[in-house]
């Protein structure tokens, strides 16, 4: 004897009811009994839909984790250039046209692409007027430089008059490749669901069948860099002396790790 569903019975059971009303129509209030049937029938038609929408399928929840951690190949270096008195003289200014010429100069000779320097900030004056009035004002100038080789930077910075540099600091760093590990480790934590969804189906005698859903949930850590020195301050006026080395830079690792939670259909 084949066991029904609870949805079979009950549309079984409606449709008993339709019947019975529909005999009922012949010997009572036809104007009653009619309404009463289409409630039926309406009845029948609801429970059919909803034990059609019912998923009954067998199922398995699985999760599979992939992770990586890779070092940093792209760094995005803050550069502050000031005007300087020699010897405390005004008359004998360093002016910053200058000093960014030393920089463009020590850029090119170190093989990098004028593009990748950019122009961040700017404080100073903008007329001659202003320039006038106050001799004196030391103009700062903020670059962005993109690196993928630290030890070009110290090349570079060396280059640069020692006392025009106010400071330099790391503000950013990233992974060239990183669009492409991302996919990677996305389906090697889906390929790790399926593997573990399948010997966990087998062992019970039941083979596994297509995936129903995937939820993605990724964590990805950029740790900032670390210094030898609480700040990095680079040749600067009132910094490291003109001849100090510049301060190493420990970069940590990027981190990624994905989770893919996943249902598949047990046959």
């Amino acid at each position: 004897m084949i066991k029904k569903t609870p949805a079979q019975k009950m549309r079984a059971f409606f449709m008993e009811l339709a019947y019975l009303l529909h005999l009922s129509c012949i010997h009572t209030n036809r104007s009653i009994m009619k309404h009463l049937f289409t409630f039926a029938l309406v009845a029948l038609f609801s429970v059919s839909a909803m034990a059609q929408q019912a998923d009954l399928r067998k199922k398995i929840n699985v999760s599979g984790t992939a992770e990586t951690e890779v070092t940093p190949d792209i760094i995005y270096i803050s550069i502050s250039l000031k005007e300087y008195l020699k010897d405390g003289n005004s008359k004998k200014k360093v002016e910053i046209n200058e000093l960014e010429t030393q920089l463009y100069n020590a850029i090119q000779a170190a093989g990098i692409s004028k593009e990748n320097l950019m122009i961040s900030n700017l404080s100073g004056y903008n007329t001659a007027a202003q320039k006038k009035k106050n001799p004196d004002f030391l103009v700062s100038k903020q670059y962005r430089l993109k690196v993928t080789d630290l030890n070009k930077w110290n090349a570079i910075i060396g280059d640069v008059d020692a006392k025009g540099v106010a400071y330099t600091n790391v503000d950013s760093y990233e992974y060239s490749k990183i669009e492409a590990l991302k996919k990677e480790l996305k389906i090697k934590a889906l390929q790790s669901a399926k593997a573990k969804a399948t010997y966990l189906v087998e062992a019970l005698g039941n083979q596994l069948g297509s995936v129903l859903d995937i939820q993605e949930i990724n964590n990805e850590t950029y740790p900032q860099p670390m210094y030898a020195a609480s700040r990095i301050m680079l040749r600067g006026n009132n910094a490291l002396a003109e001849d100090a080395p510049a301060p190493e830079i420990d970069f940590k690792k990027i981190k990624l790790s994905y989770v893919m939670n996943t249902v598949f259909e047990i046959k």
